[in-house]
């Protein structure tokens, strides 16, 4: 049985519809690249997943459990969190003191501030710190033990590579690789799509809020993702 199944969903924002007919699985400790244009909807379906969006139709199903009447705080003891794009911080608080507000809705195997540090230690070093101050790699960094905090078994990463480095992103991938060898299933939305195959065993290609593409990301030819991202394969 799949951890997560998605099945026809349809998502609307008052009378414009964002998503239509969106079908994807997630096996157990396994992870998916989540592709697509600007305003395909990528976004739109993590936060639906996380329940900060309501379906007009479809399901969202985790580990065999209907999450229609779920509000967002239960899915997160269920085991789903969200690192949404833009990190959403508390500016006024510090490093530690965010990675503390995730632990609020904590699962009993949810990841300890000793544990973080030791995947984090960029994070150790400014812990202290407001995050205003931090960097823009140290704040993603945050955002996503944030998330760690609360015990994911499920873990939905929107645009963590955006606007930063490519050291700091690198860093950030390699955190992301302990993580799934730890157990932690993901769901990752990416704009680079080599670095997005690389990282998944899957990938599902949305435009214009339809799925174009699902597929394994072993074999499948870069060109090929590429037109189901602008909407001219055949």
């Amino acid at each position: 049985m799949s951890l997560l199944e998605v099945t026809s969903l349809d998502v609307l924002y008052g009378d414009f519809q964002a998503l239509f007919d969106v079908s994807l699985s997630l096996p157990e400790n396994s992870s998916l690249a989540l592709v697509g244009a600007n305003g395909a909807g990528k976004t739109t379906l993590l936060r639906t997943i996380a329940g900060a969006m309501t379906p007009a139709r479809g399901r969202v199903v985790f580990d065999g459990a209907d999450l229609k009447n779920s509000p967002p705080h239960h899915r997160v003891r269920e085991g789903i969190a969200l690192v949404p794009e833009g990190r959403r911080l508390f500016p006024s608080l510090t490093a530690e003191e965010n990675i503390l507000v995730g632990a609020v809705r904590a699962r009993p195997s949810a990841w300890r501030l000793p544990q973080i540090y030791e995947v984090f230690p960029l994070i150790a070093r400014c812990r202290n710190r407001r995050a205003a101050l931090l960097s823009g790699g140290e704040q993603q960094a945050v955002a996503i033990a944030r998330a760690l905090a609360s015990g994911p078994r499920l873990l939905l990463l929107d645009e963590i590579s955006l606007g930063l480095a490519p050291a700091i992103v690198d860093g950030l991938y390699d955190t992301l690789a302990s993580l799934r060898e730890a157990g932690t299933a993901m769901i990752l939305v990416e704009q680079d799509l080599d670095r997005a195959l690389a990282a998944c065993p899957s990938v599902v290609c949305l435009l214009e809020g339809r799925v174009v593409l699902s597929a394994p990301s072993e074999g499948i030819a870069r060109d090929d993702v590429v037109a189901a991202y602008f909407g001219t394969a055949s």
